[in-house]
């Protein structure tokens, strides 16, 4: 497929790459943690500059942002720290809405953590192809039971991203409007990286392939 290349001004697409925490959980930064000859934040943002195809991707910092910009080199994205990152998911959703509309509206914003290292561009993809075939607001992922990330909110399902308290992560919309979201299947989904035993098993799993 071709890159998209819409004119300025129009509504466009984006993708929203979430690495702003401080990984307490773990003890150490998970976003710089090694896996398959890559960072995890490296290999979340070259998945979604791969489901880009040229439309706008943000990265939004926090705990840490200097440390993290190497990580991004060369890759076709503006990463943007959010001062207000310790008081949740929110407000760093609120920091990468306003870095994306700065340039023109948007047609719809996809979500994704840097800890899901399963997570394809092909997923991606579908979850944008799913919204263009249901007309639905929101295109959740869906694993284990639950719908969650990457969710697609489309253009009509922005304002209530926008109105999310600091605190509260997009999930608390996906459980609040499930009339909503669809849903594309994804197993894989289901494994992030919050603890060092969490870190420890994917590694295992990946030695055993």
């Amino acid at each position: 497929m071709q890159p998209l290349a819409l004119p300025a001004g129009l509504p466009r697409p984006a993708l929203l790459v979430l690495a702003a925490g401080a990984s307490t959980r773990l003890g150490r930064p998970k976003q710089l943690l090694p896996y398959q000859g890559q960072t995890l934040l490296r290999r979340a943002a070259e998945t979604a500059v791969a489901a880009a195809q040229g439309a706008p991707v943000v990265v939004v910092t926090g705990a840490l942002h200097e440390e993290l910009l190497p990580e991004l080199a060369g890759l076709s994205v503006q990463a943007v720290r959010c001062p207000e990152w310790e008081q949740g998911m929110g407000a760093s959703l609120h920091c990468g809405l306003s870095a994306l509309e700065t340039a023109s509206p948007l047609l719809s914003v996809t979500i994704l953590l840097c800890d899901q290292p399963h997570v394809t561009p092909e997923l991606l993809r579908q979850l944008h192809a799913t919204h263009t075939a249901t007309g639905q607001p929101i295109v959740a992922t869906e694993y284990d039971g639950v719908r969650g990330v990457p969710v697609l909110f489309a253009q009509a399902a922005l304002p209530m991203l926008r109105a999310l308290p600091p605190a509260a992560g997009a999930a608390q919309l996906l459980r609040r409007f499930p009339e909503l979201v669809a849903a594309v299947p994804f197993a894989e989904a289901a494994v992030d990286v919050d603890t060092p035993e969490q870190y420890a098993a994917l590694l295992a799993a990946a030695r055993t392939l």
